[in-house]
């Protein structure tokens, strides 16, 4: 079984709220002889990974930046989630390879946010909840096969409550503060609306791009005469990361060889924490016809040109005839 698949299946949850900051932990358990470590932990501030843990060595190893002051601190800290961690996946027989991602977030103004939760099985979500911290109570989303009984979910809120929560928001807080010149940059988005005509169908397809922005929250939207595209007629719209840190993002839409008759007006919006209003990119009829009339133009211009060069040649003719009588 390929576990980087597993790791992109539960990381890829869009769980954290726009301008938020999270701490997320994705813990693996395999079971068998294999090349890794039986249990590893890899531990992400937004998109920065800041520690590894593996039962090799468990010990936590410190990725980027970090405050000697709290290594023993946060080694407790680790040793107390972490083996809890692997205690719970014990309990599962059968089972080749489980992971769990779980992780708090920071709202604005240093609010603390809900603390996530998502086990995965062999590449499967089998359960995920949340648990609010202002209404100290456990949300479920995706319930496991076995129902939790009254002494497990007491059990479970009492853990959140007052040990996972806790550290979860006391360890994001201090690296957001270490890596806050990183995880905090804004960048703003470059935009840019393309076409391809299609031969086969001689169609048209029209692609709406934003790339090299920073963070990854955006939200991108093609409109026809003013009304959003139907998300069953969109191609792409996935988050992927450039090679300098920013991201990108290109939502397409064919538009058949009748519909380019009909010219309707397309057009691209986008929002974004860097921008202070949204970007509005528009491709149509309007567009078309000054296609249109710069070829017009274009063709007006070389007429002129030549023209000109046909009258010159005649004129320099009669003074050669004019000359030579």
């Amino acid at each position: 079984m390929n576990t980087h698949t597993t790791v992109q299946i539960l990381y890829a949850c869009p769980c954290v709220s726009t301008g938020s900051h999270s701490l997320m932990a994705l813990a693996t358990y395999i079971v068998g002889q294999t090349q890794f470590p039986e249990f590893s932990v890899v531990v992400m501030l937004d998109d920065v990974q800041i520690a590894y843990y593996d039962s090799t060595t468990w010990s936590i190893f410190h990725c980027s930046e970090s405050d000697s002051n709290y290594h023993d601190e946060e080694q407790n800290d680790g040793d107390t989630i972490f083996r809890n961690c692997l205690i719970s996946f014990h309990s599962c027989e059968g089972v080749q390879v489980l992971q769990r991602l779980a992780g708090c977030e920071l709202l604005n103004y240093d609010k603390p946010g809900p603390q996530h939760f998502s086990d995965g099985f062999s590449g499967q979500n089998m359960e995920e909840f949340t648990f609010d911290m202002e209404k100290h109570d456990i949300q479920m989303k995706m319930p496991w096969m076995i129902t939790w009984n009254q002494l497990k979910w007491l059990s479970v809120k009492f853990m959140y409550e007052n040990v996972y929560h806790p550290i979860c928001i006391k360890v994001l807080r201090r690296y957001l503060n270490l890596k806050k010149n990183n995880v905090m940059r804004k960048v703003k988005p470059r935009v840019r609306l393309m076409k391809k005509t299609l031969t086969d169908s001689q169609g048209l397809q029209i692609s709406c791009l934003a790339t090299g922005f920073y963070p990854r929250h955006i939200n991108l939207t093609l409109f026809r005469d003013g009304q959003p595209v139907e998300d069953d007629q969109i191609t792409g719209g996935e988050i992927l990361p450039n090679g300098d840190g920013t991201y990108q993002m290109r939502k397409s839409l064919v538009i058949s060889e009748e519909e380019l008759h009909e010219e309707h007006k397309y057009n691209c919006t986008m929002k974004h924490l860097n921008l202070d209003n949204k970007l509005d990119i528009v491709y149509g009829s309007f567009s078309q016809s000054v296609v249109f009339s710069v070829l017009v133009f274009m063709c007006v211009v070389v007429l002129i040109i030549t023209a000109l060069i046909i009258w010159r040649k005649r004129r320099a003719a009669g003074k050669y005839s004019v000359k030579s009588n």
